[in-house]
């Protein structure tokens, strides 16, 4: 019977993609599959993305099970992560002023170093390994890494063609290579920084089950339902919080959780209502506003959600799917509730020509309701207030319908209180929320820089439980259709 393991351990994003459907076994941090060591157990084994390595959560049992079975000559397949566990060495020090350097395991002669990709890729091939075997045309797939950029010796496998890096893009004709994927020199061990790529290259999958001598592929698959509901059936990680069944709804209701600027705590309060929601049964649905999907991932960590081809909504030429496409797929879906995370300010981009190009226009687009929020740490509570209190009444004259206005890292209730009133008299607005300030200081925490998934959803899960009644966000959410995309003049005119 052909077994092919998949990582199961903190950091890790298992439910991320389906890996071809091909994971018939879990393995967990100890190395252990069934009782026994995974290089015994197993012909194969898929080591996924994450923050495994910020994490330091693959201990020695693992660590040992993978060199072994590289040595046995068995075919391993790391992505993102699971690439850079498998290098020599990784630097997480972005925006540090010196190399913060963490060991891989040293099986592909290569290390990485910060490079931010967030782009839906088709990547070129080298018939360097089993795996690109008659593969001639371009892979596909996606990128969301920080620490992306690939060097060294080993075998070449591919190279992603990117439009955008570091936020930036990379130039006019869009042919911007990066090495995205090598192999070890006996070509069993393979990493590639490429996202489902087992989901959508056929022949890349028969080359992996071809190299097994897998025979009953249906047997396979059967197993990887059985591996799925395991993997569904709790919050995040060995967290032991197990997911209760529930009436789904008919159509899944939305609500866009946007603010007055970046720094304000969106994907903290994102992380933790959708780990809450799906602590409460409902199956949530994730979408960023623009292009840096890696926004959602935590929050993807705890619901065991796919990144999803509509994921990212098309501001301009930045993001993977236009939103009427996106409204379309997820009516269809057998989502309860789809948040989607804003980007920057609602109103970033409102006035750039490429429409839409704002959070705020994605929501008028298909009368998405709206969580307004705002961080209290740069101009204090009051100014917060005055702040949200205006985005709120502008949001109203686009015909956005504001359901609930949240003050996030709140470090004085008494103040909270006495700017209530002043919000509730100045918008109509009634529902009135606060988060308090996160005291945890150590490293893991900022999710554009470094962050560790177990220790961020937790936080966020815990925090937003005890300062939010969820009854009252479910009530927010709504179900939506597309209308149309609001006129540039238009909007200069209700600006004006």
């Amino acid at each position: 019977m052909t077994k092919i393991g998949i990582a199961y351990v903190k950091g890790a994003v298992p439910g991320f993609e389906d890996f071809g459907n091909l994971p018939t076994d879990i393995v967990k941090v100890n190395g252990l599959v069934n009782g026994n060591k995974a290089s015994k157990e197993l012909d194969a084994l898929i080591i996924p993305g994450g923050t495994i390595i910020e994490s330091n959560d693959i201990n020695n049992g693992l660590n040992q099970e993978i060199k072994q079975m590289a040595k046995d000559g068995k075919p391993i397949i790391g992505i993102c992560a699971g690439f850079q566990l498998l290098s020599n060495q990784i630097d997480i020090g972005r925006k540090s002023e010196v190399p913060i350097i963490k060991e891989g395991l040293g099986l592909i002669d290569v290390e990485f170093s910060p490079l931010i990709s967030s782009d839906y890729v088709k990547a070129k091939v080298y018939d360097n390994s089993f795996i690109t075997k008659n593969q001639k045309e371009d892979v596909t797939g996606f990128h969301t890494h920080t620490y992306g950029k690939v060097v060294g010796d080993a075998k070449p496998l591919f190279y992603s063609q990117i439009q955008r890096m570091n936020y930036g893009d990379t130039n006019s004709s869009g042919d911007y290579n990066i090495f995205s994927g090598a192999c070890n020199d006996d070509g069993n061990v393979i990493g590639t920084m490429i996202h489902r790529i087992l989901d959508e290259n056929p022949i890349i999958v028969k080359n992996f089950l071809n190299q097994i001598d897998a025979t009953n592929i249906d047997n396979i698959f059967d197993r990887n339902i059985e591996v799925k509901k395991y993997l569904n059936s709790e919050i995040g990680i060995d967290t032991n919080i197990k997911i209760p069944q529930i009436t789904p709804n008919k159509k899944p209701k939305f609500l866009m959780i946007g603010s007055n600027g970046s720094d304000s705590g969106k994907t903290f309060i994102l992380t933790g209502l959708a780990g809450a929601l799906r602590k409460r049964g409902y199956k949530v649905g994730l979408l960023k506003v623009g292009p840096d999907v890696r926004d959602i991932i935590p929050a993807l960590y705890l619901t065991k959600g796919v990144m999803e081809e509509y994921s990212s909504i098309k501001i301009g030429h930045l993001g993977w799917c236009d939103i009427e496409s996106t409204i379309a797929k997820l009516n269809s879906s057998d989502y309860d509730i789809v948040l989607i995370e804003g980007v920057m300010s609602v109103f970033t981009g409102l006035l750039n020509e490429k429409i839409p190009y704002s959070a705020a226009e994605i929501a008028m687009s298909s009368n998405i309701p709206m969580l307004l929020l705002s961080g209290v740490n740069k101009g204090g509570i009051e100014s917060a207030a005055v702040d949200l209190v205006a985005h709120a009444n502008m949001l109203e004259k686009f015909g956005v319908d504001v359901k609930g206005i949240l003050l996030n890292k709140v470090y004085n209730e008494n103040i909270f209180e006495n700017v209530v009133p002043y919000i509730r008299n100045n918008t109509n607005v009634d529902n009135i929320l606060n988060v308090g300030k996160l005291k945890l200081k150590s490293r893991g925490f900022t999710p554009e820089i470094e962050i560790r998934y177990d220790l961020f959803t937790k936080v966020a899960l815990d925090l937003v439980e005890e300062s939010i009644n969820i009854d009252d966000i479910i009530a927010m959410a709504q179900e939506v259709e597309f209308k149309r995309i609001i006129p540039f003049d238009e909007i200069k005119n209700k600006v004006i």
